[in-house]
């Protein structure tokens, strides 16, 4: 996480201490990884993390979703599965259906570290104030209780962050 945000320092307008108030948090929640079958990665995270296998679901469809990806509204779904690890949460997407962040990153880079989240309040004002900062939104939806906003870090930090309320 340091890392992240030393990028930001380094690269541009994010100081130290600007950062934590852009997100109102500095606690990363998960790092998603993008897979090409989720049962496979699945069983080897599992194995490798000595913990039973989860349950994978898939995403709820647009109607439900409400997802955009790029500005327009996306079919795209993707089946998840999570390992609950004692600081942070494992998420592993396998996507399906239309066109996506998940489905850009697995085209253009194979699988792999997808983005890294973090639990925020007030979404759309963290997502301007990103945008205005040079890190646009590529993707937003709703889920059960919640939402979420993937924004494009990578030009100034690396990597993909995805921002969650009500996680």
């Amino acid at each position: 996480m340091l890392a992240v945000f030393a990028a930001g320092v380094l690269w541009g307008r994010l100081s130290p201490s600007t950062s934590a108030k852009l997100l109102g948090t500095d606690e990363m929640v998960q790092v998603g990884i993008v897979v090409k079958d989720i049962e496979k990665a699945s069983r080897a995270y599992a194995e490798i993390l000595g913990m039973e296998v989860p349950a994978w679901f898939l995403t709820d469809t647009v109607d439900k979703s409400h997802t955009e990806f790029r500005g327009k509204p996306s079919e795209a779904r993707a089946k998840l599965a999570f390992f609950k690890l004692k600081n942070i949460t494992l998420e592993l997407i396998e996507p399906v259906g239309g066109p996506s962040t998940w489905r850009e990153f697995l085209e253009e880079h194979g699988q792999g570290v997808h983005h890294v989240a973090f639990e925020v309040k007030g979404m759309e004002e963290k997502v301007k104030l990103l945008a205005e900062r040079g890190v646009p939104l590529l993707q937003k939806g709703d889920y059960e209780g919640g939402r979420y906003a993937y924004v494009d870090g990578t030009r100034r930090l690396a990597v993909i962050l995805e921002l969650l309320e009500n996680f």
